[in-house]
């Protein structure tokens, strides 16, 4: 990346391949419509030292912000295979194909989906079969399966293994009664006897298949199928901890209304690049931060509610907020060879404010972090910060402490507010519901 702009080289035959891609008529649809980024080939750019390398480089438009699958809901994982397919599908109408079926191929505008590996389209060789089926098994219909047959989060096995959720390791999470469910027979039973058939051998499937006459009709036969399967896929699950928790739900309406006056005026006293809401739970404030804003994050634990809040963003094309499934007591690390395929979330993207509205009290003493080491994590994140303090005296942390013993002693208004004074500077402060929730708008220093 330079100068903002992104850029990739291309080796000969990937320039051949993306040349043929320019001369179809679905590159131009999919591009159009934004579902692919806006890409161009261009002049090797200035400064670059491995010119000998590469035959031509692209440009493309830059991503607001990188996310990965293990941090996207059910609904947002099911759009970015129903991309592929679709992208799929097109690029086999005109004799080509995908190559590889990799999650992390997707990124996010908003709540929109958009591909952004160009070189993974190539022209489709007569028998040649789909190489990608099996990975997108791994990334997209296993842990899709997984969530909608077995209400098992996918976040954790997707973050745990960068290949994803294979069929063989799905199909010892079913049970014989799954294999009745759609798509299970076919795509993980079958598909993990196959690979456990071919796991001690030298032989070449792909050989096999060309030798059985393979066409493109049974790649487009395959595709079509899950591509049914797949949009009939449904997360059933109604309620979560925190998923009926309304972000003002805990005021009465003065002091609802003086929250959220709070909060745009903090947001419209300038223009931000990037807002990053912690616990952002039904979006309100992150809807509102949007209003002064060119891009936010919004981040919550809560799967379901993440899974509602997208919803709701994709059903209004919104391209301004990125909501994602995040536990900040266990963010994302960086992972991959060396740390340094996928950045931990604190690398890829400074905000300008921090919003952390009623979060205070859930990281200290439900997550049981030290006050003053959140604290310093949020000023690590250099950005402005817009807080909410929630006292002992509050019904929702009488309800935290309900069962454990109050060892929390750094849970408190003077020790937080002196914290708070360490590494910002204190610019407004407001107290709602009877002082019991003060909210601040800190300063970053420097």
């Amino acid at each position: 990346m330079r100068d903002g702009s992104v850029f990739r080289g291309l080796s000969q035959q990937a320039s051949t391949e993306w040349d043929a891609l320019t001369e179809t008529r679905f590159f131009g649809r999919f591009s159009a419509d934004g579902r692919l980024v806006a890409t161009e080939k261009v002049d090797a750019p200035a400064a670059t030292n491995d010119t000998e390398r590469w035959v031509s480089f692209l440009r493309h438009e830059r991503i607001p912000f990188i996310s990965y699958p293990y941090e996207w809901c059910f609904g947002m994982l099911k759009a970015a295979a129903l991309l592929q397919l679709d992208l799929l599908l097109a690029a086999l109408a005109e004799d080509m194909i995908l190559k590889d079926s990799s999650a992390f191929n997707v990124q996010w505008v908003g709540a929109e989906p958009v591909f952004i590996d160009m070189a993974s389209f190539e022209r489709l060789s007569p028998g040649d079969p789909w190489v990608g089926y099996r990975q997108f098994c791994e990334m997209f219909l296993c842990p899709l399966m997984l969530q909608a047959y077995k209400d098992v989060a996918f976040n954790a096995w997707m973050r745990g293994s960068i290949d994803g959720l294979g069929p063989s390791d799905c199909y010892r999470l079913f049970s014989m009664r799954d294999l009745l469910r759609p798509g299970v027979l076919k795509h993980v039973f079958l598909q993990a006897k196959l690979e456990a058939r071919y796991a001690d051998t030298e032989r070449d499937v792909r050989d096999d298949l060309r030798k059985a006459g393979f066409t493109k009709e049974l790649i487009l036969t395959n595709v079509r199928g899950l591509r049914r399967l797949v949009a009939r896929m449904d997360w059933r699950r109604r309620e979560s901890e925190w998923s009926e928790y309304v972000d003002c739900g805990h005021y009465e309406r003065v002091d609802q209304q003086k929250k959220i006056d709070f909060v745009r005026d903090v947001v419209s006293m300038r223009s931000r690049r990037l807002v990053w809401d912690l616990g952002c739970n039904t979006g309100t404030f992150s809807r509102l931060a949007a209003e002064g804003a060119d891009y936010v994050v919004a981040q919550d634990g809560d799967h379901l509610a993440i899974e509602r809040f997208w919803r709701s963003l994709s059903a209004e094309g919104n391209r301004k907020i990125l909501p994602l499934v995040n536990n900040l007591a266990d963010p994302s690390p960086a992972l991959g060879w060396r740390g340094r395929e996928r950045q931990a979330l604190e690398q890829r993207g400074t905000p300008d404010l921090v919003m952390c509205l009623a979060l205070v009290h859930h990281m200290v003493i439900t997550a049981n972090l030290p006050m003053r080491e959140f604290v310093d994590w949020l000023a690590s994140l250099g950005g402005d910060l817009i807080i909410e303090f929630v006292t002992k005296d509050d019904p929702m942390v009488h309800t935290l402490l309900r069962n454990k013993h109050d060892n929390y002693d750094d849970y408190d208004l003077e020790f937080f507010e002196r914290c708070l004074a360490e590494s910002f500077e204190i610019g407004r402060r407001e107290l709602l519901c009877e002082g019991r929730r003060i909210m601040y708008h800190a300063l970053a220093r420097g």
